[in-house]
């Protein structure tokens, strides 16, 4: 008897928990959890590759450092702080120009549906300009 109960405790877990995997919420979760992971290693790359090299080489050379992460004054990494400023700077402007990209084709998309609304459709158009014209007509 206790086996029986335990094996339905079990069943209604593990259907509790697929209908909770299964929530649209939850993979769109997942989904954006693996592509920020993705898109973390081009921004890591970005930054390191391309970003540091141009901007602090001249630092660089000058306190005769190869390697920003060895920059260091007393024990104090601040090469690794400095990258990591760098780092959130160039997320937030990639995040930024996204949302901003977003909202423009909202805006378009809009603007298009309020014309779309804002024009009678030609069948009451010639509507309209038929009553007119036969208003017209029985004026003379």
């Amino acid at each position: 008897m206790a086996l029986h109960s335990g094996k339905r405790a079990a069943g209604g877990f593990i259907k509790d928990f697929q209908t909770f995997i299964m929530k649209g919420n939850v993979i769109d979760l997942a989904v954006a959890v693996v592509i920020g992971g993705a898109f973390a290693k081009i921004v890591t790359s970005l930054i390191e590759d391309i970003i540091t090299p141009l901007l602090l080489n001249p630092a660089l050379k000058a306190a005769n450092v190869e390697d920003l992460a060895k920059l260091q004054i007393n024990g104090i990494k601040y090469g690794v702080f400095l990258a990591s400023v760098i780092n959130f700077i160039v997320i937030a402007l990639v995040i930024f120009s996204i949302i901003r990209s977003f909202e423009a084709m909202k805006r378009q998309e809009k603007r298009e549906e309020a014309v779309a609304e804002a024009k009678p459709d030609p069948q009451e158009r010639l509507t309209l300009a038929v009553e007119r014209l036969a208003e017209v007509m029985e004026s003379k």
